[in-house]
């Protein structure tokens, strides 16, 4: 090691005295304490697939770190899966879990001062936060992508758990057997890892690798495969060499990273929730960048490049074997900054030189894509002063201007309720408020759930809908503006809608309007009261009351960007 560890300290001090006391308790030598320390961040729990397997890529990751020089300390930290995690507090705990991920690497890995983090990424919401606390902390850290789970067959047709997901809110709707779905929900996942498809979870892996802080050319990958396992030895060895040579997480983030990215999730017509959790990243790394806007202008010059689950046919195997992250980037070269610089040390067009062509029967080229219209579409209006997003997805559509009355809920359960009393009617704009970070909080409500039920009720293109909420990453059915800001729960402009209120919602010029005259929309204004918030007590306390907005990333800091704390 050719600089000074802020792990170490002089020796006989009170810090390395009882340091050393506890470390030889664990059979630690006493000369492997002046080595860089490296934590292995590890969200393992038994209570999802996602991360039943993290356990066991722990030994491998440790194992490359001693050969390279360092000593490898295991953390832990929450583990939320969207799935799981969703019943309690209405879906609040989903979302808020994300910043309790950050919080608890800030004090397992700042408080002993170690020199850096290995972060096994693997669902949703472990991946930003692990990220933001790298951008917080700035150590040398990487990202090792844990991969995505099998799935199954049912009937001779393929079922992963997006088609459970679906199929539950049509079961709910009459619209399938209840024996079916039971036997789907048998079939769907048939090993550990992350959802199957372009949700949340890969796109946010693919993200890690086009912001320069995972391996090149390590996502997508399918969980505990040869290739996983390779990356995470290449990632116990790598960390050492990024504590000697001090690469930090805000070296590698720039602005020019974050372009890059967001022309990936463009790319492969990603999460949309992968937005707010670049911005917060970008926060949290005090880059002065608005990812939204950049989402906005980039969307109209980056075509859709591949086609995975929920957006097109292919599935991740198919993607990560035609050239993954990597074959993305490859082909959207002419686009990228290639200077961006990598946690391997070399840029990125340095990489890209190397890697081998994609397949373009799945990653086309440029000249050659899924769809020249953005799969991501970003609109403001009336009703969204700020953003409202659109996951459009690929397939054109009859119209891409939709106008109607609204119908307004101000929750998941009584909208489903009217749509199963017929209430709910083609041309109606179905509205659902109170679920923003701060009403939901953390953007809990089931939104999806509502989105999935119009769909079950044969409603999907005769409808639409928009919403506060955010949507899970496996949603690509009907018209659905969604994380509308501001929010219901502090007077955004939904909060102020009507039934019957004309709502125009227009993707071509990328506007959402509700056509209420102004002084009506003022009378409303100053006659709303805030509504009573449910679930505030203990951690969704803590999180409704210092959370951010979205257009800082809904983070629970101070922005450099200015505003009121």
């Amino acid at each position: 090691m050719n600089r000074p560890l802020r792990s170490n300290f002089p020796r006989g001090s009170y810090p390395w005295a009882v340091r050393n006391a506890h470390w030889r308790a664990l059979g630690i030598a006493e000369e492997d304490c002046d080595k860089p320390k490296i934590a292995i961040v590890n969200s393992s729990s038994s209570l999802a697939a996602c991360f039943s397997h993290l356990d066991g890529i722990v030994p491998t990751v440790k194992e490359a770190i001693r050969a390279a020089g360092g000593v490898p300390f295991e953390v832990r930290t929450s583990a939320p899966s969207d799935f799981i995690f969703a019943p309690g507090a209405r879906g609040a705990y989903m979302l808020t879990s994300r910043d309790l991920v950050t919080n608890d690497i800030e004090v397992a890995v700042e408080g002993p001062m170690l020199d850096g983090m290995v972060c096994l990424t693997s669902c949703d919401k472990t991946v930003p936060g692990q990220l933001m606390a790298a951008a917080r902390l700035d150590i040398p850290t990487l990202m090792l992508a844990c991969g995505y789970q099998p799935s199954g067959e049912y009937e001779g047709e393929h079922v992963d758990i997006e088609d459970v997901f679906i199929g539950a809110m049509h079961a709910q709707m009459g619209r399938l057997p209840m024996e079916r779905l039971v036997g789907m929900s048998r079939e769907a996942i048939r090993g550990p890892g992350v959802c199957t498809g372009m949700g949340t979870a890969n796109s946010m892996h693919i993200l890690c690798e086009a912001l320069g802080m995972a391996l090149p050319g390590s996502t997508p990958v399918a969980a505990n495969s040869p290739a996983m396992f390779d990356a995470a030895r290449r990632a116990g060895q790598r960390i050492v060499g990024m504590v000697s040579e001090d690469l930090r997480p805000r070296k590698i983030m720039s602005a020019q990273a974050f372009a890059n990215a967001v022309r990936a999730l463009l790319a492969v017509g990603g999460s949309i929730n992968c937005i707010k959790h670049l911005q917060a990243v970008a926060t949290e790394a005090e880059v002065e960048i608005d990812v939204y806007e950049l989402v906005h202008r980039l969307s109209v010059q980056t075509p859709v490049l591949a086609a995975v689950r929920p957006v097109g046919a292919h599935t991740i195997e198919a993607f990560e074997a035609a050239g993954g992250a990597q074959g993305v980037m490859r082909q959207l070269r002419p686009l990228l900054d290639v200077q961006a610089l990598s946690v391997s040390g070399r840029s990125l067009g340095e990489h890209l030189d190397e890697a081998p062509a994609p397949d373009e029967t799945v990653i086309r080229p440029l000249a050659r894509p899924w769809a020249e219209r953005p799969a991501i579409v970003m609109l403001r209006g009336t009703l969204a002063p700020q953003w409202g997003i659109v996951k459009a997805g690929i397939v054109e559509r009859a119209s891409r201007r939709f106008t109607g009355p609204a119908l307004c809920f101000d929750s998941s359960d009584a909208a489903i309720s009217a749509l199963q009393r017929g209430e709910i009617r083609p041309g109606h704009v179905v509205v659902m408020r109170g679920a923003g970070v701060t009403g939901g909080p953390g953007m809990g409500g089931g939104a999806s759930r509502v989105v999935f039920a119009i769909d079950g009720a044969g409603l999907g293109e005769q409808v639409a809908m928009v919403t506060d909420g955010h949507l899970s990453g496996l949603v690509c059915k009907g018209l659905v503006v969604a994380e509308v800001a501001p929010e219901g729960a502090v007077c955004g402009p939904l909060a102020l809608v009507q039934d019957g209120d004309p709502i125009e919602i227009d993707l071509d010029e990328h506007r959402c309007d509700l056509q209420v005259e102004q002084a009506e929309l003022q009378r409303r204004r100053e006659a709303w009261r805030t509504p009573a918030l449910p679930y505030d007590r203990g951690w969704l306390q803590i999180y409704r009351r210092n959370v951010r907005p979205l257009s800082e990333g809904a983070v629970l800091v101070q922005s450099p960007l200015g505003g009121k704390p």
